[in-house]
């Protein structure tokens, strides 16, 4: 299939929406469509996809602008693929909105969006390239000009996403991907392999084997599935190495159990190496654990940066990883990625998102970050006022202004350690608060550099200006519970990272696209943006 850019952007004179009555033609020009026509789908940058078909001269593909632009209307109007062929077919707005209106057989069939995602999942996978995140973020970068959005203003905040996968017990765990290398080896002709396995492939064994057995019983049959699945990697080993089951098979059982001289048994805590990262389930091994706010979460974490501005906000960029990465990670991936800004930026997030070397990385991209909370304890803010010297390794002056006598530095801990005259100390009335250590000659006091900071930075939390990034921050705390409750961020149809990052970014062009009819049509209520208003920024 060779690549074509889509010719048919204007309506032509046999067009279908000729044949509406004057008063039909009027309400479509005043839905959503009319927008989405010119605005969205006009956007679409096809040669980006080119890469994904043939340079050789064969049969031209279905219009990429088409495919996207159905894509987001699939999410923003909470569709099936079937669905969305369905409603392009019959309905009028659908086809306006996609400029389909004058072909005489509607490009889009039942497998069309299957396999234009297969065709980005392959890419991805081959290139590590992601096209359609492009895509998506240049939409919202076009969608933040309509509206009037510069970007100098951001803020970040993430999501747990649940994977499309069952909670499996470890014993479940181990017999679903014993079954699975099992059925793999019997489609692909190697019965001779399984003696006395043959059970595994029977749909019905599962039951069988889980829950219609006694209590009792779980010691004997997780003996039986550990024997098995030895048996397994014996008859494989040096065969099917390169076997996405036997991977899966023998990563569950690196995982999951320990080998010693009297055979395999589970692990256990005091083993070691139960983390986060264990596989929770064969159907989606990328998924990982994590809990969080008491709560348990098997799956992705979303997390995305939007620009505010007068108008409102639209998120221009998202990211989705594992959800046992953390988001100061995550910021400083995102901030990797960025381009230097032409002009300052200012990223305000929480207290989970800081840290001193995003920081100093946001700084050079042209970044203040903004953290409106900090994470762990809070320090005296009486350590603000000491002052170190240039390399941070010896006090220089006291928050009273006196000069220590001597300063040593351990560079282990980065502490300082200053020695004031006993007279400096005894009678200060911070000696309490810089927890100063009074001796018979001598006053000692121990400060980091990393408190002088934090302490200054806690003192700056309670100004006015900050109050105001506070407020700025906690309107992005809609978005992921918007993702979750009209966009179903947490039932996508899809496994592994890839295939859920796709439909992650849909469902943001989908929110994108609800954000500009909103603001075109003056019916959103936009919260005013108090930097701009009191001329901060």
């Amino acid at each position: 299939m060779s690549f074509r850019k889509n010719s048919s952007q204007q309506i032509s004179l046999f067009d279908s929406f000729r044949n509406l009555t004057p008063r039909e033609q009027r309400v479509l020009e005043k839905s959503w469509a009319k927008t989405f026509s010119e605005e969205i789908f006009t956007s679409i940058d096809e040669d980006r996809f080119s890469v994904l078909y043939s340079e050789k001269a064969s049969r031209p593909n279905t219009p990429v602008n088409v495919i996207i632009g159905a894509l987001v209307l699939k999410e923003l109007f909470d569709l099936s693929d079937d669905e969305m062929v369905e409603n392009l077919i019959l309905d009028p707005r659908f086809q306006y909105a996609l400029h389909t209106s004058s072909c005489d057989e509607q490009p889009i069939s039942d497998k069309t969006l299957t396999r234009f995602r297969q065709r980005c999942y392959d890419y991805e996978q081959l290139h590590r390239v992601d096209l359609y995140h492009d895509c998506v973020t240049d939409l919202a970068a076009k969608t933040a000009k309509l509206m009037g959005i510069d970007g100098r203003i951001r803020r970040m905040d993430s999501l747990m996403i649940e994977a499309n996968i069952r909670k499996l017990s470890r014993m479940e765990l181990i017999y679903r991907c014993i079954s699975k290398l099992v059925t793999h080896l019997h489609k692909n002709g190697h019965d001779n392999l399984l003696n006395g396995l043959e059970h595994y492939y029977n749909p019905n064994d599962f039951n069988a084997v889980i829950y219609h057995s006694r209590p009792t019983e779980s010691d004997d049959r997780i003996a039986t599935l550990l024997k098995d699945a030895d048996t397994l990697l014996t008859v494989c080993s040096g065969k099917f190495e390169d076997v996405t089951e036997y991977q899966l098979l023998v990563r569950c059982l690196s995982e999951q159990t320990i080998q010693e001289a009297g055979g395999r048994r589970l692990r256990n805590k005091a083993d070691g190496g139960m983390n986060s990262s264990m596989m929770q389930s064969p159907t989606d091994p990328e998924a990982t654990f994590r809990e969080k706010a008491g709560k348990k979460h098997r799956g992705y974490v979303g997390n995305i940066e939007e620009s505010v501005g007068e108008h409102g906000s639209v998120i221009t960029d998202y990211q989705l990883e594992a959800n046992n990465v953390g988001d100061s990670s995550l910021l400083k991936a995102h901030l990797e990625s960025m381009n230097t800004a032409d002009e300052p930026v200012t990223m305000v997030t929480d207290g989970a998102y800081a840290g001193e070397e995003n920081t100093a990385l946001a700084a050079e991209k042209n970044v203040t970050l903004i953290t409106t909370d900090l994470p762990g304890q809070d320090v005296s803010s009486i350590l603000a006022g000491f002052e170190l010297n240039e390399e941070e390794t010896r006090v220089i002056k006291c928050p009273a202004g006196y000069t220590p006598k001597s300063s040593s530095y351990i560079r282990q801990t980065g502490t300082c350690t200053a020695s004031f005259d006993r007279s400096c100390c005894a009678n200060c009335p911070h000696k309490d608060e810089c927890r100063a250590k009074i001796y018979k000659r001598v006053a000692k006091i121990r400060v980091t550099a990393k408190q002088i900071r934090r302490a200054a930075l806690q003192e700056k939390m309670k100004s006015e200006e900050y109050k105001l990034f506070a407020r700025i921050r906690n309107g992005v705390e809609t978005v992921p519970s918007i993702l979750r409750n009209i966009y179903h961020a947490d039932r996508m149809p899809a496994r592994g990272k890839i295939r859920n990052k796709f439909f992650f970014g849909s469902k943001i062009a989908a929110l994108n696209f609800r954000k500009l009819l909103g603001y075109r049509r003056g019916t959103e209520n936009y919260a005013q943006n108090p930097l701009l208003v009191s001329g901060c920024c």
